[in-house]
């Protein structure tokens, strides 16, 4: 096994012991010590998916760190995306069998002057006008160029396609 994979093994079952301690027995998890490979903290994404045919199923996360650890964040993310993303209906106990989990670990957004200096393969984007603004995930499934990327964080944040928006970047580590 490569260091890559013990850390994403690593990194998804404490994901997966959060949800499934915290939906059973609405319990928090304390998280185990994560490889120090890891940042000590670090802005995270839980994403779950149906195992069945990779729909989505939540995801939730912050950009910045809230908790003071890494582990913490985690169990934080995970939770709230089984429970509190408002497009889906809590996780149920009889679902977790059914379920995949995926980790991201965000570094440090950086502003952009534009476009060009995206990469919806590479970067996620943070968009931001007025008091609106919304995220995107690198590697989203359907978003390949960056006009599409551009086009789906506006959408998600109700920013009109005319509208003067601030970019920034960010890279992720994704484990699944």
């Amino acid at each position: 096994m490569d260091a890559h994979t013990a850390i994403g093994e690593a990194v998804v079952a404490a994901a997966r012991r959060a949800i499934e301690l915290f939906v059973r027995e609405g319990r928090r998890a304390i998280p185990d010590t994560l490889p120090d490979e890891l940042p000590a903290r670090a802005g995270v994404f839980v994403t779950i998916r149906e195992h069945a045919d990779g729909a989505l199923r939540g995801c939730v996360g912050t950009v910045e760190p809230v908790e003071p650890t890494l582990g913490l964040e985690i169990v934080r993310s995970a939770i709230l995306a089984a429970t509190e993303d408002p497009r889906f209906q809590a996780v149920e106990p009889a679902e977790l069998a059914n379920l995949d989990y995926g980790v991201s670990v965000l570094e440090a957004p950086e502003p952009i002057t534009g476009p060009e200096q995206l990469d919806p393969a590479v970067f996620g984007v943070i968009v931001r006008s007025g008091r609106r603004h919304a995220l995107l995930l690198p590697g989203i499934e359907g978003i390949f160029t960056t006009a599409d990327q551009l086009a789906a964080v506006r959408r998600k944040a109700g920013i009109g396609a005319d509208a003067p928006i601030a970019l920034e970047r960010f890279r992720t580590r994704h484990f699944e």
